[in-house]
């Protein structure tokens, strides 16, 4: 694990990509005031993982430039997270998600979640249960 300044992210993700490095994923998780950002990529077997911190409403530049596959990563993180990735190849402005809680993981919603409350998608009922009509 090697920790980062956010402002390093696309050129040392550039640096990966040059040397052959490939994205495995980009993750978030909220700790106790800020966003903790994880990127991983891999080459023959030999993960190399970046961290760093975000403080609520600061931006994250975006690598899908980079890593084409990283926008689909970026968007769910602001979808859930609520986090700015600034300059996404192919921004979803926040619809990747249809979610009854917007940014449900968000340090900045008013209310924290419950343990196990059910903040995610919307479930689109089956052709089965929505019957003939």
């Amino acid at each position: 694990m090697v920790a980062i300044d956010r402002g390093n992210l696309v050129e040392m993700a550039a640096t990966l990509r040059s040397s052959g490095y490939r994205l495995v994923q980009i993750c978030s998780t909220t700790l106790s005031d800020c966003y903790e950002m994880n990127y991983s990529f891999d080459k023959d077997g030999r993960f190399k993982n970046l961290r760093f911190t975000v403080p609520p409403g600061e931006a994250v530049p975006s690598i899908s430039l980079i890593y084409s596959s990283a926008f689909l990563y970026e968007n769910e993180i602001h979808d859930l997270f609520g986090i700015t990735i600034d300059n996404i190849v192919t921004d979803y402005h926040g619809t990747l998600y249809r979610l009854r809680v917007p940014a449900p993981f968000s340090l900045q919603r008013e209310q924290p979640l419950a343990q196990g409350a059910d903040a995610g998608a919307v479930r689109h009922k089956t052709e089965e249960e929505a019957g003939d009509g």
